[in-house]
């Protein structure tokens, strides 16, 4: 396989790629290397933080009801817990062994998005994204609709058959699963009496209250009987739509902005077949369409792709996990934490005046102390080492962060300085780029690193 369609590849489906893995997958056909990304995403590994302290809350109080006291302590402690689990899907995105899962479960959080401010809630939905990330959707849409996050967050819990609450049954059809325009009114109302009932436990667990339910005739979208959630389901599936519609955002995630309604209708014929995630994303990575020059290098990074790229290729913690979570707000992009039920827009909405200057000031200030080496050829030392000093006075205590460049260093090794933009960047170099860093001295493979993601094309990939 070719050397420039697996990046394209890894960049999609994870953060980019190393050389020495590079190397490895170029010696192996398109078929060998898309089967060794799905078969190593066969695995499941759930994403947790210790809860136990919430746990030791729980078993102080009266009851099965939540007193002040312990719905206070308990806030106080999902709070941090929250910033943890954050931090650790960072981590995770960066540094797991089934990447494509990872991804998947990324792009699933901005389809089926929801929030809470309970830790064992927003845990127990993010691995519930993990695990149907790429089995079958009827099941995810399934399990999707009894997570206590998603009951609370829209509301199922108060939908009764006295008084019908219609924000899942909207938003299962307008955002999950179909588009808007593709139902009606009634539709919506209808489906609202088929989820009565739905709500969960203390625990988070899943709990079905028979006396809440409307057990009387629906007619939804032509079709009349005594329908539960499952079975709304069922029928809404039963919609090409449906499939041409997961197929449209999956284009626009992975592929292009621009749709080809070409590609995207042969995607839909496989994915309405069962519904079978893994079949489609195959077909998708098999396909030789999505490795035209046009799907290279075009789309613009979210804030979580771009900082986990940086930590891709250098491993960056920080020593204030607090300052992870600012940077992602500022940037546009906080995890577990959508701005509304639509979630991120992304493409060219990641990117304003704002967010692309310190797109461009990141990686010198997370890598390399807020210094960008600008040294023309033949400039002295010294007075590269004042101006580095002063960069550092300046910006050094904005952002406090543990960088290995070794890791670095090991990984490039054995790669001219010349050519680690080949392995940096997804998108060829403009001829203002090329003259920018031709005219600069390459000190050394860490500072032409540090000048290569702080250029305008590493925010593409």
């Amino acid at each position: 396989m070719k050397q420039e369609d697996i990046k394209h590849l890894y960049w999609r489906v994870g953060f980019g790629i190393l050389p020495s893995e590079l190397n490895r997958l170029s010696k192996k056909s398109k078929k060998e290397v898309v089967n060794e990304l799905f078969n190593s995403s066969k695995g499941i590994t759930p994403l947790k933080v210790d809860t136990s302290e919430i746990r030791d809350a729980f078993s102080e109080m009266m009851g099965d009801k939540l007193d002040a006291k312990t719905r206070m302590k308990v806030q106080k402690i999902s709070r941090k817990k929250q910033i943890e689990l954050n931090v650790s899907w960072v981590d995770r995105l960066a540094n797991s062994n089934e990447i494509l899962r990872e991804k998947m479960t990324l792009f699933w959080a901005n389809h089926f998005v929801c929030e809470d401010n309970f830790i064992n809630y927003i845990q127990k939905f993010n691995n519930t994204l993990r695990k149907h990330a790429l089995g079958n959707f009827r099941d995810f849409v399934n399990a999707i609709s009894k997570e206590a996050a998603m009951t609370k967050y829209l509301n199922t819990k108060q939908n009764r058959k006295t008084k019908p609450n219609e924000n899942f049954a909207r938003e299962l059809m307008e955002l999950f699963t179909l588009g808007e325009g593709h139902y009606t009114e009634q539709d919506i109302k209808e489906s609202a009496k088929a989820f009565t009932g739905y709500s969960h436990n203390l625990r988070g667990e899943f709990v079905f209250r028979k006396r809440a339910h409307d057990y009387g005739d629906k007619t939804f979208f032509g079709r009349t009987g005594n329908f539960n959630g499952e079975d709304i389901v069922d029928i809404i599936l039963e919609q090409k739509q449906c499939a041409t519609y997961i197929c449209e955002k999956l284009y626009r995630y992975f592929v292009n902005e621009t749709l080809n309604k070409s590609h995207v209708k042969d995607m839909a014929e496989v994915f309405y077949k069962g519904y079978d995630i893994n079949n489609l994303m195959r077909f998708v990575f098999m396909s030789d369409w999505f490795y035209d020059k046009e799907n290279i290098g075009n789309k613009i990074k979210s804030p979580i792709e771009f900082l986990v790229g940086m930590k891709t290729v250098v491993p960056t913690n920080f020593k204030k996990p607090q300052q992870l979570i600012y940077i992602q707000r500022l940037l546009g992009q906080q995890l577990l934490d959508p701005p509304n039920v639509a979630g991120w827009k992304g493409g060219k909405n990641w990117i304003d005046s704002n967010t692309i200057a310190l797109r461009l000031k990141l990686p010198s200030l997370l890598l390399n102390n807020a210094y960008i080496s600008k040294s023309l050829a033949g400039q002295i030392d010294a007075q590269m080492d004042k101006k580095k000093e002063m960069f550092k006075k300046t910006y050094g205590k904005r952002f406090s962060t543990e960088t290995d460049w070794n890791y670095f260093k090991a990984r490039f090794n054995d790669v001219n300085i010349d050519d680690i933009g080949n392995y940096i960047l997804a998108c060829p170099i403009s001829n203002e780029a090329g003259a920018y860093l031709n005219n600069l001295e390459k000190v050394s493979k860490q500072e032409y690193c540090v000048q290569l993601m702080s250029l305008p094309e590493y925010q593409m990939c």
